[in-house]
């Protein structure tokens, strides 16, 4: 019975893969676009065959309800994304919804009424892949940001997100609409881990214990375009090489010898990007996480002078665009986690995550926690991205335990 149940999770995982699905077992799914919209209604049948019912917010977060025997007990969560980055993986956010489907199916199949309601949310945007930053639909849940906040944020094709956002829950009007934020008892997602600490050690789960900061940053240096042959080079204004300066300066001032914090360069657009033109602009990001409140505020507020130190020929702008400090989860929910991997007789630890998920929103105002499974290789973010149907299904066992206890059978 248990090996039907995991099969039938990877196979409505591998459906959901064919929705943007590219070369090398890859997923390109961009929020807010038809094949977001698509899964979202293929989780939205799987849900309603199990007696769930769904409701959409303003900001596009889809709720998939089961209801509790008391309608006055505040629900417990669960739930991830369904959007991917563009060379993404099958498993990354969609493994979390798809878990929480299973939940509520084995409840519906086996007749279990829970005091509290169970519902499975697939956040919007959480990926950030398409508009920045990631976890829009979260951070608007949970009061962290205005709905309205990123409304006019582009695409690289030059679409609003509040344009896209309209389209979308027009799409869905025959979706009852529900109020945005709410209340919740407790909220746990499932996710690969991402990293490749459970492989290594051979563990079958890992007890989330919180998430560490992130700041994000988008330089802009700004010169002037000349011709490569005529132009002195004491007479340029290069932005490609300053903005190498400024990178290089922030490698200096970021280096850890403790190799706790991360910094990455992760994007770099170069105008006119022309092999016989000198570089007019260039605009490059900046992703600074370390699980420290104090070390990621220190290192992220000298960001800006760093750069216009470094700079010799041109000028800087710099603008925080994403800012969340450290986040412990709730002791009793990452308990209860645990209790349950125990009860499974699954191999587990506890562990903090590196890369920033919804449940780093939704915990500032609900109980919150996550469980990981392993990922071969440690590989996210990439088409590589795996892990079986028996490592998935046993992260789904620990999720029905879990959200059964919180939710009280009875």
């Amino acid at each position: 019975m248990v090996e039907t149940v995991f099969a039938r999770q990877w196979d409505r995982l591998m459906e959901l893969s064919r929705l943007g699905a590219i070369p090398g077992d890859g997923v390109n799914r961009a929020c807010l676009t038809e094949l977001d919209a698509q899964a979202r209604r293929l989780v939205i049948g799987w849900a309603r065959d199990c007696g769930a019912e769904a409701s959409v917010d303003a900001a596009g977060n889809l709720f998939l309800r089961r209801a509790g025997s008391d309608p006055d007990a505040a629900p417990v969560l669960t739930g991830s994304h369904l959007d991917s980055q563009p060379q993404g993986g099958r498993f990354d956010g969609a493994y979390g919804v798809v878990a929480g489907i299973e939940v509520l199916a084995a409840l519906h199949d086996a007749g279990v009424v829970t005091r509290r309601s169970v519902e499975v949310v697939a956040w919007t945007n959480e990926e950030g892949g398409r508009f920045q930053p990631g976890c829009t639909g979260s951070m608007a849940w949970s009061g962290f940001r205005a709905a309205n906040t990123w409304d006019d944020v582009r695409d690289g094709d030059g679409v609003r997100y509040g344009d896209a956002l309209a389209a979308l829950l027009d799409s869905e009007a025959d979706l009852p609409r529900r109020a945005l934020g709410g209340r919740a008892h407790a909220y746990i997602e499932a996710h690969i881990e991402q990293g490749p600490l459970l492989e290594a050690e051979r563990l079958d789960v890992g007890v989330v214990t919180g998430i560490q900061g992130s700041r994000w940053f988008r330089v802009t240096v700004n010169g002037a375009s000349a011709h490569a042959g005529t132009a002195p080079l004491s007479l340029r204004r290069d932005a490609l090489q300053d903005a190498i300066r400024a990178i290089s300066a922030l490698n200096v001032a970021m280096a850890d010898p403790d190799d706790v914090l991360r910094f990455t360069v992760g994007r770099m657009v170069v105008s006119p990007n022309s092999s016989n033109s000198v570089a007019g602009q260039v605009v490059f990001t900046i992703d600074l996480r370390h699980p420290d409140r104090d070390v990621l505020i220190a290192r992220g507020d000298a960001v800006g002078g760093i750069i216009q130190g470094a700079l010799l020929q041109c000028a800087a702008e710099i603008v925080e665009t994403f800012h969340a400090l450290p986040a412990a989860f709730d002791p009793a929910v990452v308990d209860c986690v645990e209790r349950a991997a125990s009860s499974c007789g699954l191999g587990h630890r506890r562990m903090p995550s590196g890369a920033f998920h919804d449940a780093q929103f939704v915990g500032s105002v609900a109980p919150a926690g996550m469980i990981f499974v392993p990922c071969r290789d440690g590989i996210s973010h990439n088409p590589a991205e795996y892990s079986s149907a028996e490592q998935l299904g046993a992260g789904t066992r620990v999720l029905a335990a879990a959200v059964v206890e919180l939710a009280e059978v009875g």
